[in-house]
């Protein structure tokens, strides 16, 4: 099968087909910088960290742009709540997000534009726009004219004639339409500005992306990605803004995120009570629980969010930690350092019974992956192998012979997919040292005393210690060479 993608723009899906040939520009929309980063910040970063690095296995040189806004009225309203200029809050907000990003092992965005350090060239699109006739300057600020676009609309699939005015477009009676949105707005007292041939003045939001996406990618680029909740007034206008400038094809696909809801709500910054911060959620959750939540449904589906939930999929994730463990005390290797291919590629199990299934779920979460991105699908080939390795790994010791390299190979194919989704790129974080030299020893010694009780017959205390190290999150497991211990 080869690679289709879902069209916002023709709500089909289509052939990926690349305007240069091997290479891929994608940009997405980032974040307004005036808060701290919540977990709904991540949706979108992650899912399309998860599409380059698969666009690169399949050969494609992508370059994927993320902007930054740093000047937008609610930056300048929480600034002024705080008592610090827009620039220090922006900065700080910032370096928020990006932690965040790392946290996550969003490593792949090639460039991250401020709006701020491209006013050049939004004036001159401004203007531009201007001497076409699509747009008019009004009291300072300047306005897009939207009905002289008569396809505008088209992206979110709405009548131009019913559209209303949306976030971030204010009504007023310098507007000739109540639908035209600003390109320009005149500074308040008070307010960051620039000059510009219509006073001094900062950028309008939709503006920001068409210039600083154009600037990096050119007027046609491939894909332009965002969430589902950007369709429109941001997108939609992006697209006639851009369209009306250039006289081109502005992004080919229109790729967009469900959202991350919280009790049957959009966690938002305008609704405090939904609002989870990253940095408290990472200090309760590793990193992988919090990818796997972001990509075990279909990216264009809405994704709920819960602890119950991040519980779940805590406990689901322990069937590759503990089998990550076992891989390395047969073979003393560490999955992580494993080496797997980077690039797709034919897979020849062999004669082998384990590589033969194992060639069966990785064709099946490729599949799933060149049907639009589907990580669910291919997550779920993930669990898929490593209970097929684990099975496999109950009967080896280090002294297997060829059976151990069959198991290798079959951890080499599971890394290999495992970083497409970029889950375990690193071991979980041990216990503080502290407390690990305390807690070590007191499980040895309950699981050497559960030894001795077993051999004398009495397993019904032998379950009941199992049993309570169980109910404070200690896991055991039996092997003919011994029993071994680890915290959930």
């Amino acid at each position: 099968m080869s690679l289709r993608v879902y069209n916002t723009l023709t709500q089909t899906k289509e052939p990926f087909q690349t305007v240069r040939p091997g290479a891929v520009g994608m940009y997405v929309c980032g974040p307004t910088v005036y808060s701290r980063s919540h977990v709904g910040h991540m949706v979108g970063p992650v899912i399309f960290d998860t599409i380059k690095r698969y666009l690169v296995y399949l050969g494609f040189e992508v370059t994927w742009v993320v902007n930054i806004t740093d000047v937008d009225d609610k930056l300048i309203v929480q600034a002024q709540k705080e008592g610090t200029s827009v620039k220090e809050l922006a900065e700080r907000v910032t370096e928020d997000y990006l932690a965040c990003l790392r946290a996550l092992g969003v490593d792949g965005i090639d460039q991250m534009p401020r709006a701020t350090e491209h006013i050049g060239e939004i004036i001159e699109m401004t203007q531009a726009l201007i001497d076409k006739g699509f747009a008019y300057p009004s009291s300072g600020d300047v306005y897009f004219d939207v009905s002289k676009a008569p396809d505008y609309g088209k992206l979110s699939h709405r009548d131009p004639e019913e559209l209303q005015a949306g976030a971030r477009i204010e009504p007023t009676v310098v507007k000739r339409h109540p639908g035209d949105f600003a390109l320009w707005k005149g500074s308040k007292p008070g307010e960051p500005f620039w000059e510009s041939p219509w006073g001094p003045g900062r950028p309008g939001w939709h503006i920001e992306c068409s210039a600083m996406s154009m600037k990096i990618l050119g007027s046609h680029f491939d894909i332009h990605g965002g969430g589902l909740d950007l369709v429109f007034p941001h997108h939609e206008n992006e697209v006639v803004q851009s369209e009306s400038y250039s006289g081109q094809t502005f992004a080919t696909y229109w790729l967009h995120n469900g959202l991350l809801t919280k009790d049957g709500k959009k966690i938002s910054k305008s609704d405090p009570g939904t609002i989870v911060l990253m940095a408290d959620l990472l200090e309760a959750h590793s990193p992988d629980t919090i990818r796997a939540l972001l990509l075990t449904s279909h990216y264009r589906r809405p994704i709920d969010y819960g602890p119950s939930r991040l519980d779940e999929l805590a406990r689901g994730l322990q069937a590759f930690f503990k089998g990550f463990e076992r891989f390395e005390r047969i073979t003393g290797e560490s999955f992580y350092a494993l080496s797997a291919p980077t690039r797709r590629d034919a897979f020849e199990p062999g004669t082998s019974a384990l590589l033969g299934e194992l060639a069966g779920h990785r064709q099946r979460f490729l599949d799933a992956m060149d049907d639009d991105f589907n990580t669910g699908g291919a997550i779920g080939e993930l669990y898929e192998s490593i209970h097929a390795l684990n099975r496999f790994a109950n009967d080896l010791t280090p002294q297997s012979g060829p059976a151990l390299l069959e198991y290798k190979a079959g951890m080499v194919v599971l890394k290999e997919l495992t970083q497409l989704l970029g889950l375990f790129r690193e071991p979980l974080a041990k216990p503080e040292a502290n407390q690990d030299r305390l807690t070590a020893p007191l499980l040895d010694l309950l699981v050497h005393l559960r030894t001795q009780v077993r051999k004398e017959k009495n397993f019904a205390l032998a379950d009941e210690i199992r049993n309570k190290l169980s109910s404070l999150g200690v896991t055991l497991e039996d092997r003919a060479d011994g029993t071994s211990w680890r915290i959930d």
